[in-house]
């Protein structure tokens, strides 16, 4: 991990000499002073200076005759743990743009990635001598000597140990290549990772068996690792997803968490009544089931998330080619407009074209029709959805970012109030420049932490500010076992945020 404090107000770090009650010097780097502090385990904020030397907290209190050098007044703010964004697609980002703007500035100091996806380990066929990594671990060590501003940790995607093991094909790990995953498992949990990571509604991990992904987390627990799931279905599947993942907690003897807690459809949107009421009975029972969310009502991933996943089966030149064929086309068409429970139609789930934003293209012709919805560019090209969908992808190589109005607003709100649920962008760190303005992100890229401070706490009165810095810092510290972060104390890393309640 990143050692460095990282504060949302920009630090000139030099030393000055302040004062305790008992008259002695005390030298600190830095002093906030006068702030209100909100500590992070959800009780009523007090008024405290804080003394930081070097990466630590090093006093909490009153600071009298403190000089002025080196002060930060925050008078009229809060002072706070950094905020921990539990879900970010910040892996490729930061290679980019180290500063990671969009999520700095809402005061997140630590990423978490591994969603199913993990930067390492790469597949040992495809390395070359002058990889910038290889594993995870290195490739986060890539990171921190590179530079960035955040701390960063991941979970291993069970996707990726998949493609290093079995490759993108629908079968069943032989006996040999689940002890391949094993070991992979065991050498990355050894290096620091945070346990195992899944996202089972997209191959090649839908085609992993519930059996193989217990079999993943009893090595991740005997290293006091975690599982951290999109479940296999967030839609009519729901329930049933809820409990393979309770299933994967038990008797893995796993801490488990869902990713992006939703229910997805206008008909699924009852179930979260179900999904809540199961999750607090198993962890009455003393199971460690949390959860993470974004602030929003859409969903965003790829175009293809509207296709079957066998259309999928052994990778995307495999895709192309069955978009291609008349024959292999009329059936996904067909599969495209029938309801089922046996995989996640994300065009069904929205409803309508007309709930699908366009959002990333790889094929620079397209770009102009960015932030355009699915419904405005099937018809410039004259096809119904469908088979629009299938042009669209076969024209950007099967690579199209799409904003999936998903989800109900009330859920949104019911779902804020249990208080084991944490919060996750799911994006990438941004910056409104360069690169960064070839495709228009999910606003969650930029406002899934102020958007809770702002719309839910302070407007809406979803949550007390206390209980909302507590689900942004000690709640997922605490979940993820992270060392001394997430808790404003004595002998914790300064990793801080100092913010206006009333105007963020």
């Amino acid at each position: 991990m990143n050692r460095f404090p990282a504060l949302l107000l920009i630090f000139v770090v030099m030393h000055l000499v302040s004062f305790g009650q008992n008259g002695a010097a005390i030298l600190f780097d830095v002093v906030i002073k006068n702030g209100l502090v909100y500590d992070g385990l959800g009780g009523r904020p007090y008024k405290a200076d804080i003394g930081i030397s070097g990466d630590k907290v090093a006093f909490i209190g009153k600071l009298d005759r403190a000089t002025s050098v080196s002060v930060v007044d925050a008078n009229g703010l809060a002072v706070a743990p950094g905020f921990i964004n539990m879900l970010s697609w910040s892996t490729n980002s930061l290679i980019q743009d180290g500063r990671s703007m969009s999520e700095l500035k809402q005061g997140v100091t630590t990423q978490i990635f591994g969603e199913g996806s993990s930067m390492g380990p790469t597949k040992v066929a495809d390395r070359k001598p002058d990889d910038r990594w290889t594993t995870l671990a290195s490739y986060l060590l890539y990171l921190e000597k590179k530079g960035v501003s955040q701390n960063v940790a991941s979970y291993i995607g069970a996707t990726t140990l998949r493609l290093n093991v079995i490759g993108d094909e629908d079968k069943k790990p032989t006996p040999e290549q689940l002890q391949q995953m094993r070991e992979i498992v065991r050498e990355e949990m050894e290096l620091g990772a945070l346990g195992i990571g899944t996202s089972l509604i997209y191959p090649p991990a839908f085609f992993a068996k519930t059996e193989e992904l217990i079999e993943m987390c009893k090595v991740a627990a005997k290293y006091k690792g975690k599982y951290f799931s999109h479940m296999r279905s967030e839609g009519n599947q729901l329930i049933e997803a809820v409990d393979e993942l309770m299933r994967i907690s038990r008797e893995a003897k796993i801490p488990a968490e869902i990713y992006h807690l939703k229910a997805s459809g206008v008909p699924n949107w009852k179930k979260m009544d179900a999904v809540l009421a199961k999750v607090e009975a198993a962890r009455k029972r003393g199971e460690k089931i949390t959860a993470n969310m974004y602030t929003y009502t859409a969903g965003g991933t790829g175009l293809t998330a509207t296709l079957p996943p066998w259309t999928q089966d052994g990778g995307n030149a495999e895709l192309l080619k069955r978009l291609k064929d008349p024959e292999t086309r009329k059936r996904i068409v067909e599969e495209m407009l029938t309801p089922t429970d046996k995989w996640e139609n994300m065009l069904l789930l929205a409803g309508s074209a007309d709930k699908l934003i366009l959002a990333g293209f790889s094929n620079e012709k397209w770009r102009p029709s960015n932030g355009k919805t699915l419904d405005e560019v099937a018809k410039t090209m004259g096809k119904d959805p469908q088979n629009a969908i299938i042009d669209l992808l076969i024209e950007n190589n099967g690579n199209i970012g799409t904003i999936y109005f998903l989800m109900s607003e009330d859920n949104v709100k019911k779902q804020l109030r249990y208080p084991w649920v944490s919060f996750g962008s799911d994006a990438g760190s941004m910056a409104p420049e360069g690169a960064f303005l070839r495709s228009n992100p999910h606003p969650r890229a930029y406002g899934t932490f102020a958007r809770l401070l702002g719309k839910y706490v302070r407007e809406e009165n979803v949550m007390s500010l206390q209980e909302a810095v507590r689900r942004l810092s000690g709640l997922p510290a605490t979940n993820l076992g992270l060392d001394r972060r997430g808790l404003l104390k004595v002998g914790n890393y300064a990793d801080i945020v100092i913010f206006d309640p009333a105007t963020v």
